[in-house]
């Protein structure tokens, strides 16, 4: 008698939690992310300066539970990289050259970077500290940051500064840890990736997809 008690208990506590779940689930909102509306600064720095650029979002969606955000993830099209520092077209076209060869980011053979969340840690009003797996190269790696996001009926926008250490995705042109007397030719390992998301749900988040 006990053991058919001991399983009736177990199987309405897993009915409850499955009920729970699907409660939680269907408070769920998806934010599909506005690649227009949105965008990716990069910036480098180096002994002698920095450069900056932009970079297009492919795909990505914002989920929020309670008005609060649950989890997100976006694409990173490399192949839309661009330089905005420099005005001599030559110079330009060539820094931006060198950027996608293999030196740095190989765009031809991974055109895209991705980055999913692991984490979404709530810090006070519309502050969040993000965990998530960035993957550029093929490589995949933990990075943490501050985050801020405003959560609204029909659009959700997020902002953050994501530093990222290149030599971690195979990215190790006159790094320091690798090469010895660069002088003033050495480039810092860590780039910035400031983050700017709009994403948006129903007839707007469809007019911004094109779907």
């Amino acid at each position: 008698m006990k053991k058919i008690t001991l399983i009736l208990t177990s199987v309405l506590a897993l009915a409850i939690g499955a009920k729970a779940n699907d409660k939680n689930k269907g408070n769920d909102t998806v934010y599909t992310v506005d690649s227009q509306s949105s965008k990716l600064v990069w910036t480098g720095k180096k002994v002698t300066g920095e450069h900056t650029g932009n970079i297009s979002l492919s795909t990505g969606s914002l989920v929020t539970a309670n008005n609060k955000l649950k989890s997100g993830t976006f694409e990173i099209d490399l192949t839309s990289l661009t330089v905005t520092d420099l005005t001599d077209k030559d110079y330009n076209a060539k820094l931006v050259g060198h950027l996608k060869a293999d030196d740095f980011f190989s765009v031809e053979k991974f055109p895209k970077a991705k980055f999913v969340t692991t984490s979404v840690v709530p810090k006070g009003g519309e502050n969040y500290e993000i965990s998530g797996k960035l993957t550029i190269k093929g490589i995949t790696n933990e990075v943490k940051f501050p985050a801020t996001v405003k959560v609204e009926k029909n659009k959700t926008t997020a902002q953050a500064k994501i530093l990222v250490d290149r030599t971690k995705y195979d990215i190790k042109f006159r790094s320091k840890n690798f090469f010895e007397n660069l002088g003033d030719k050495a480039i810092d390992n860590d780039f910035e990736l400031a983050v700017n998301l709009v994403a948006q749900t129903g007839t707007a988040a469809a007019k911004a997809t094109g779907k």
